[in-house]
This record gives C-alpha cells, sequence and structure tokens, in this order.
C-alpha cells in the first residue's frame, strides 16, 4: 500500500510525461532509468494498472532463460497458452507483438531491466532496434525501456554509440525524492524528526519503506544498518558492486569522502590511492549521483579549481559517516553499542545541521519555482571564501542570485536550539558583502526554532531580511 502513496506523492511530473506520452497516437519510446530502490517498477506499474500492458522484467539469468519468460509473458498477454513453445530468437518475438497489436487500442509495452537481457545477450540492442525501425514504428505501441544499471542505460541505450541512439522520443532519470515528498511519505512524525529522518535515509523510496513508524529513530537506525541482517546494513555495497568495477578502489574513495575529505589530494591520500587516478573515480561516482562536486557561488565549475566534493545522497552520506567505520565491530556483535554512538550526542547533531543546510537550500528552489521569492535566481548554490577582514575561509551556506536584475540572496541555517541572533544576522551581513557584482541583498536567517521577539521585530521592520524557521520549512507539505 505504501508503493501507492509513494507515486502518487512524489511523482507527479513524471506521471504527466508518461501520461502525455501515451495519448499520441503514434509509436513512442521511453528510456527510463535510475539506480537501484529508487521506484522506476513502482512508477511504471502505477501508470500501467489501468492500460492495456504487456509487463516483462528481465532477470540475471543467461540469455535462453530470459527469451523463455519473454515468451510466456508475450503468450500470457495475448490470452496464448503459456506452455506453448519459446520464440526461436528475440527479433521473432518482437515480430509477434508487432503483428498482433491492435490499430484502435493503444499498448504499453514495459521492459523492466533491459540491462539484465542485454548483457546476456549483447545483440539484443540491434534487435530491438531492427523491430522499432522495421515493425514498431507502424503501430501505436508505446514502449518503456526500464533499467536500473545507469552506466549500461546510458551508454548502451542513450550513448550516441549505441544501436538504439535517437529512437527514444523521451527520458527520464529518475531520482530520489526531496525532503517534502520524503516527510510526506512519514505523516505524523514532528518536523525535527522529520529533518532527522531525511539527514539518515535520505530520498529513496525503498529506504524510506523501511522505517517502522511505531519504533523511535534510534531504534530504526539501528535494526535496518546495525545489524549484519539489517535491509539497509550492505546496500550501498551493493549497489557499488553493481554499478562500478574496482569496487574496493570506490569504497575507499567514498569513505574518505565520508570522513571529512572534499578536495581531490585529501581524498586520494585517505583512499590510499594515486592522485593522478583520483579524479576518473570522482567523475564515475558523480554520473551515479552519489558525489557532487561543487564550486563556491558565481565560479564558473569548468574552469573553478576550488571545487570540492561531497557525499549527494544523506543516506550514504550517513552510513559512510557513521556505518562504515563500525563494521568491524558490527560483524563481531556489537552493532547496538555502534548504534548509539551514531544516533547519540553531538555527532549525529553536527551531521543533521550539514544536511539541513541542503534542505534549506531546497526549500529556496521551491520557493523559487512558486514564484515566491522577490526575484527569480538563475543560481543557487552555497559560497566560501577568505575573509580579508580576519584572513580566514568563511562559508554562506545558501546563496541565490541573479546577476541581470542585480538581486542577490544569502542565507545562514542554524540547526541549533540557542545562538546568538543578531550577531548571526550581522554576521551573515558582512560576509554578503564579499561576493561582489550585486545591487541588492536579501537576508534569510534559518532556525530550527522560534526566534527571540527582538529578532521578529527586527525582520518585520526590514525589507531585505527573513526568518524562516524550520516549521515555515515543512509547511503544508501534506496538502502538496
Amino acid at each position: 500500500m505504501l508503493k501507492e502513496i509513494i507515486v502518487f506523492v512524489g511523482r507527479d511530473a513524471e506521471l504527466k510525461t508518461l501520461n502525455s506520452l501515451y495519448a499520441k497516437t503514434d509509436f513512442q519510446m521511453l528510456v527510463l532509468y535510475g539506480r537501484r530502490r529508487v521506484g522506476k517498477t513502482a512508477l511504471l506499474s502505477h501508470f500501467c494498472k489501468d492500460k492495456r500492458t504487456l509487463f516483462f522484467t528481465a532477470e540475471q539469468k543467461n540469455d535462453a532463460d530470459n527469451l523463455r519468460s519473454f515468451s510466456r509473458a508475450i503468450w500470457r498477454f495475448f490470452g496464448e497458452r503459456e506452455d506453448n513453445p519459446a520464440f526461436e530468437s528475440w527479433g521473432t518475438a518482437l515480430g509477434y507483438i508487432a503483428d498482433h497489436c491492435p490499430q484502435d487500442e493503444r499498448t504499453v509495452f514495459v521492459f523492466d531491466e533491459f540491462p539484465y537481457a542485454a548483457m546476456a545477450n549483447p545483440s539484443l540492442p540491434s534487435t530491438l532496434q531492427i523491430a522499432i525501425d522495421h515493425s514498431f514504428k507502424s503501430t501505436n505501441l508505446m514502449l518503456a525501456l526500464c533499467g536500473s544499471n545507469e552506466g549500461f542505460m546510458e551508454s548502451e541505450v542513450l550513448g550516441y554509440k549505441s544501436p538504439l541512439y535517437g529512437r527514444r522520443t523521451s527520458q527520464i532519470r529518475l531520482k530520489p525524492f526531496d525532503y517534502r515528498d520524503s516527510a510526506r511519505l512519514l505523516a505524523g512524525h514532528t518536523a525535527e524528526e522529520q529533518v532527522t529522518y531525511y539527514a539518515t535515509f535520505g530520498g529513496t523510496p525503498y529506504y524510506l519503506e523501511q522505517i517502522d513508524k511505531s519504533l523511535t529513530f534510534a531504534e530504526n537506525v539501528r535494526r535496518l544498518m546495525f545489524d549484519i541482517s539489517g535491509i539497509l546494513y550492505a546496500e550501498p555495497q551493493m549497489l557499488i558492486r553493481q554499478e562500478l568495477r574496482e569496487p574496493a578502489t570506490y569504497t575507499s574513495v567514498l569513505d574518505a569522502i565520508g570522513s571529512g575529505a572534499t578536495n581531490p589530494k585529501q581524498i586520494a591520500e585517505r583512499a590510499g590511492i594515486d592522485p593522478a587516478t583520483v579524479s576518473s573515480y570522482l567523475a564515475a561516482l558523480t554520473r551515479l549521483g552519489l558525489v557532487t562536486r561543487e564550486v563556491p557561488f558565481g565560479e564558473d565549475p569548468s574552469r573553478s579549481r576550488k571545487g570540492l566534493y561531497y557525499l549527494s545522497d544523506p543516506f550514504f552520506a550517513f552510513w559512510y559517516r557513521f556505518v562504515s567505520p563500525h563494521i568491524g565491530a558490527i560483524e563481531a556483535g556489537l552493532g547496538d553499542a555502534a548504534a548509539k554512538i551514531a544516533t547519540q550526542g553531538e555527532g549525529l547533531s553536527t551531521y543533521v545541521g550539514s544536511q539541513f543546510e541542503g534542505i534549506c537550500r531546497q526549500w529556496l528552489i521551491n520557493q523559487a519555482r512558486a514564484g515566491n521569492l522577490p526575484f527569480l535566481p538563475l543560481e543557487i548554490g552555497h559560497w566560501w571564501g577568505t575573509d580579508p577582514s580576519i584572513r580566514e575561509r568563511v562559508d554562506i551556506d545558501v546563496v541565490a542570485g541573479n546577476k541581470m536584475s542585480g538581486d542577490l540572496c544569502v542565507g545562514e541555517c542554524k540547526y541549533r536550539s540557542q545562538f546568538n541572533e543578531s550577531d548571526a544576522i550581522q554576521t551573515l551581513e558582512h560576509r554578503a558583502t564579499l561576493i561582489p557584482g550585486f545591487e541588492r541583498t536579501h537576508h534569510i536567517l534559518f532556525m530550527k526554532g522560534e526566534p527571540s521577539r527582538e529578532t521578529w521585530r527586527k525582520a518585520d521592520n526590514r525589507q531585505d531580511l527573513s526568518i524562516i524557521t524550520l516549521a515555515d520549512v515543512y509547511t503544508d507539505i501534506a496538502e502538496q
């Protein structure tokens, strides 16, 4: 039942694309891909539930077994005996579909986990290309190729050298939910609990499904990640083994970033790899969506030498920071003790605070989309650089700007119960002056709790200052 909720909650834009393709009357080919557990099959299953659909899921089997299963799916779809002999070839099977699809009714053909079948039979992409060019294009078939192996889908289906290049009419790279859609799956929790869950489990639907709402946060984390039988205990390692060669090296790189290394030199040193090769590993992890390279706001990413690397998915950031260092202890049966270290104390608070910054940037993006900002930002990120007045590096957590209009927005994120609010505002105002090229600056103080009356009064009397609390960040989620 939760999977149904996930589709309705978080995939409105994707469903709109699917329905738009379905509404056309000619052949359409959708390529849907995204890493494992992100909800691709659930999305397609929901979309197809009231449509005439041939749905086939390939498995990690040899070619003959997959073709045999595909044949049974075809016989079943067309109302034939499932024990009919298997088709002699994929080409014959695809031709049968083209010949028997009615022209007066739209038919959806979902080929799920296409990479499994294609890796067992490398000629399958060419066979499918021939079927599309000579048979499918004259039908009203809607073909959806789906796969979890992102590298394969991008090179062997979408890539320029692929036989299938140019055949797609639409593509969707399905990503994890943002903090809002994730929160709507965990209704009943407070905003503070929502932040902690998102910082720990991220937005991958499958991970969120594992949360038992009758248990505390600490209990959920312990049973899912700090127990060798926990469903999410080995999840990152399985993903790396599925997607990448040299999984041990990639794991070392992720461990390095998870422990705080951010520039290539630091990462190479902690991972114990040649600095000359670290960029290739970082590039692969970036393509997979596990790592992101950030440069200071306003700099050209292709030219900046200040790029820093972070784990972009909260679940992986949590796992490599808190779980990976304790693998030995967990394997030795000391998972409970390791879980307490991860879920209690300042370590977790500091970590959640860093993830709160990302949530605030997401909030700003959502406000921009809704037209709720005083200007339309063309760039959103964060900034760091040297403050000449103190000769030290300083950061601005949230930055958005439009140089054409001359407008800048800067934000400071304070995920703590008590701090000097006046000092925080003054510091933000000063740091904003370190970003040149803007005529007007709007300041936002993001806070975990409610501000003092003095701070509210200050914001009420100024057009360039806003106070956004945690409650504001999570406002109206249930209604959207």
